[in-house]
């Protein structure tokens, strides 16, 4: 029996077109992230039907359903606004976060059936053979099969020497190719790579606030738990009372307006200005919030390579040996740099620096971290750069110890140049690998690190300032060390990164107090140095350029990116530097003080009103006067409040935030609130009861009871609820005067424009006494006007009005100011006595 001959299979590289089309539906493609965890509808549906928002349009459609289009307008108009702004802020954010991609778009070649095939890094599928070649972007994770390649990893480990990988070497997706040549085996792919495991990290939202945003959210939800207290008790009482259903939904609505959705508008607005502001100053702001956060920060940590310093090299000497004329060495050393087929950094620093002309080459070595050196032969002379480690066994005399050691100490990079001792010495052996022949020193060359020009100065004003600074890099500690005192920095004391994994909490808190400068950091220990310092109780800014620092910056307050960086932390930053300039910060910063400032002033505003309107809505419901407000009355506030805040918030200055924000404002809102609204109870309760007995004691005059008529649209004599109506709609009339009145001039005790007004602060400005005057002619205008005053639910200018308002006023307006000088709220609470925090 003769045995069939056994077929032998013989292992090809690749995968056949079939094995990759089943691979990609099994899901095994290198699919990038393309979606965000957050989807247009929910960001809609999460800013537009929150609970404030819910209650303020209930309210508006009950308001329309009952015929008063007026009140629905002014009930819900600010929170929609504040709401579309929001929304459409997150929107851009969102499609922000949807074009983050690592990788480059551009093809790669595949061995498909035995052939090269070019395909899109999407169509790569795990088990592929990817050719990668000088300047190739690897897509994919995954060892080399064959060759070898020299590749730059900075933007994943921040290392900034290329590094040779041979068969079995992990290649990084990410990563890019400088040198060399092979094929890689796609190991891992899709979202299991290394590029899209940070790409989606990076990708996810961030919801962190800042302090003032967190302080005026505690004032808000307190507000808001008044009111729903405040709106049971009362509701309650109408119920007993029973009032109509459309004086109760006027009420309800009066009472949601208590909630200052003005004051978050007003933040929109002035963040939204701010970012502005600062893009035009070389700081792109992505997250609003952002221009107020810098204000706070107290500590920079940043990477070396691409944010201090350019990323190039300069040349800082070139030192003859052995009596070697230094024109000869000069020319000879451009002559090599500008005709190396294989530029590099080095290279192109040396060319840059030195004029030359290039030569023709007849053989070349390239430049690899394996080798250390690289050399170019001519028809005159071989000349070599390399490490002085690597050229010192071919040198035929030693080179000058400590001239190289020196220049190491100050963070210069050494190399050795060199002329082969025979002209025709060949630069590879009999197998074609590089090997050095005998070698002549001509010269010492040092180069340095590009520092970026404005580095120094903005690190001597972060030091002015108070500002921290601390540099997280994976080059060596020495070199990074040698770099920041060349910058600038004080502390400079090298601490090698290698252990911190090892260390606890504590551990890693007690080296971070020992330097501000540390090497070998690995992309998770940045992270994690973020998170201790901030642990610590300190506001970090984050600044970085390479993928590996995404997740450092995300972990700080605030992230900053260079615009030359990678495209993952350009849209995972906060902030981005279009000029690639720290020097930016400063003036962002001087922006988020000014922004706070403003912000705090019109907080203390928005709050003595909203304080003010509720002690009165409770005072008069106590002594069963009717209610106080109507919601048209609401509009008001855009002369008393809206339109000051915006003016102070503009003319706000650049001053270090109040670290008792809140006791701040309860020291001004509190008296201010106490004070006007018992004037304005005493207005409305003598308005209300004159009016009560001129038209149930006697009979009025003929004119009067027409205005009040077309005033209540009830018939005088007929309805028996139009004294009430009456009475209630003066006394609205008085109390919205007095109150109105009262909150302009009090902006004169908030922002005084001469000493005599410095009663709650020292800081003057004179434009304030020209605001007050022009609020003060432009609210009386509304006021006397029928169109506007019959618009706000008011009646016409009437004297008993100002006879009765003017008096109170100025008593309120001695009060005011005598509580603020004899700090008359500190006494009564005791809070000079409290211990200082």
């Amino acid at each position: 029996m003769t045995s069939s001959p056994v077929a032998v299979h013989v292992p090809t590289l690749g995968l056949s077109s079939r094995e990759a089309v089943a691979r990609r539906r099994r899901g095994e493609g290198n699919d990038a992230v393309t979606r965000s965890s957050r989807t247009y509808a929910r960001i809609v549906r999460t800013n537009l039907l929150n609970l404030y928002n819910s209650i303020l349009f209930s309210l508006g459609i009950a308001l329309l359903a009952l015929g008063r289009p007026g009140d629905a307008l002014i009930s819900v108009g600010i929170g929609v606004l504040n709401a579309a702004i929001s929304t459409l802020q997150e929107v851009r954010a969102k499609r922000q976060l949807d074009r983050l991609q690592l990788l480059a778009r551009s093809t790669v070649v595949v061995v498909r059936d035995g052939a090269d095939v070019e395909v899109g890094p999407q169509e790569v599928v795990r088990g592929d053979a990817v050719r990668v070649r000088p300047g190739d972007q690897v897509v994919v994770d995954g060892p080399l099969l064959e060759g070898h390649a020299e590749v730059d990893e900075s933007l994943l480990t921040g290392e900034s020497d290329a590094q040779l990988r041979t068969p079995g070497g992990d290649l990084l997706s990410g990563s890019v190719v400088t040198g060399g040549a092979g094929v890689q085996l796609a190991r891992d792919v899709g979202a299991a790579s290394h590029a899209q495991r940070l790409t989606a990290e990076a990708r996810q939202a961030t919801t962190d606030t800042t302090p003032l945003q967190r302080r005026i959210a505690f004032v808000v939800r307190l507000t808001m738990l008044l009111v729903v207290l405040m709106s049971g008790a009362i509701l309650a009482q109408a119920a007993l009372e029973g009032l109509s259903l459309v004086r109760v939904v006027q009420t309800t609505a009066v009472l949601s307006g208590l909630v200052p959705y003005g004051l978050f508008f007003l933040i929109a607005l002035a963040y939204t200005a701010g970012a502005v502001t600062s893009s035009r100053q070389g700081a792109l702001v992505q997250r609003v919030n952002a221009v107020e956060s810098v204000s706070n920060v107290d500590v920079v940590c940043t990477d070396k390579t691409g944010t201090l310093t350019t990323g190039r090299l300069t040349v800082a000497e070139v030192l003859p040996l052995g009596g070697h004329d230094a024109a000869t060495v000069t020319a000879a050393l451009a002559a090599m740099a500008h005709s190396t087929g294989a530029p590099n950094l080095t290279s192109a620093a040396l060319a840059g620096a030195l004029p030359g002309d290039p030569v023709e080459v007849a053989e070349e070595v390239p430049f690899s971290s394996a080798l250390r050196w690289s050399a170019v032969r001519t028809a005159a002379a071989t000349w070599v750069l390399g490490a002085p480690e690597a050229l010192a066994p071919a040198l035929r005399s030693a080179l000058p110890a400590a001239e190289v050691t020196a220049r190491t100490a100050q963070g210069l990079r050494v190399l050795v140049f060199a002329r082969t001792a025979e002209p025709s010495a060949p630069l590879r052996d009999a197998a074609g690998r590089p090997t050095l022949p005998g070698l002549e020193a001509l010269a010492l060359v040092a180069l340095a690190d590009e520092l970026r020009p404005d580095v120094p100065a903005t690190l001597q004003r972060f030091a002015e300032e108070g500002i921290a600074v601390t540099v997280l890099s994976g080059d060596d500690p020495g070199t990074v060390a040698a770099l920041a005192a060349r910058a600038g920095l004080r502390d400079t004391v090298p601490v090698h990164a290698g252990g911190f994994a090892e260390l606890t909490d504590p551990e890693l808190d007690a080296v971070l107090a020992t330097s501000s400068v540390f090497g070998r950091v690995a992309p998770e220990q940045k992270e994690r140095v973020v998170v201790a310092l901030r642990r610590q109780g300190r506001y970090v800014a984050m600044v970085g350029d390479g993928v590996n620092d995404a997740r450092a910056l995300k972990a700080a307050q605030i992230g900053v990116a260079m615009a030359s960086g990678s495209a993952v932390t350009r849209d995972v930053a906060d902030i981005v530097l279009t000029e690639d300039s720290l020097a930016a910060l400063v003036p962002a910063r001087r922006l988020g003080r000014r922004l706070i400032a403003g912000i705090t002033t019109s907080a203390q505003l928005f709050l003595a009103r909203v304080a003010t309107q509720a002690l009165v809505i409770v005072a008069v419901t106590m002594l069963g006067l009717g209610f106080p407000y109507s919601p048209a009355q609401g509009g008001l506030t855009l002369f008393t409040v809206g339109l000051p805040t915006l003016v102070l918030t503009a003319w706000a200055r650049p001053v270090p935030p109040d670290p008792d924000l809140l006791g701040t404002l309860g020291r001004f809102v509190v008296p201010a609130a106490l004070l006007t609204a018992a004037g304005g109870v005493t207005v409305y309760a003598f308005l209300y009861t004159t009016v009560t007995e001129v038209f149930t004691t006697g009979r009025p005059p003929d004119f009067v009871v027409t205005e009040f008529e077309s005033y209540t649209g009830l018939v005088y004599g007929t309805d028996a609820d139009f004294a009430e109506a009456a009475a209630t709609i003066g006394a609205q009339t008085g109390l919205n005067t007095f109150v109105s009145l009262a909150s302009v001039l009090l902006v004169l005790f908030l922002v005084p424009p001469a000493r005599v007004f410095a009663v709650f602060t020292r800081v003057t400005d004179r434009r304030t006494g020209l605001l007050v005057a022009g609020l003060l002619v432009v609210l009386l205008a509304a006021l006397v006007t029928p169109v506007t005053s019959g618009y706000l639910g008011l009646t016409g200018a009437a004297p008993p009005v100002y006879t009765t308002v003017l008096p109170v006023l100025a008593v309120w307006f001695l009060a005011l100011g005598a509580a603020y000088r004899f700090r008359l709220l500190d006494r009564l609470l005791g809070l000079r006595e409290l211990p200082a925090r």
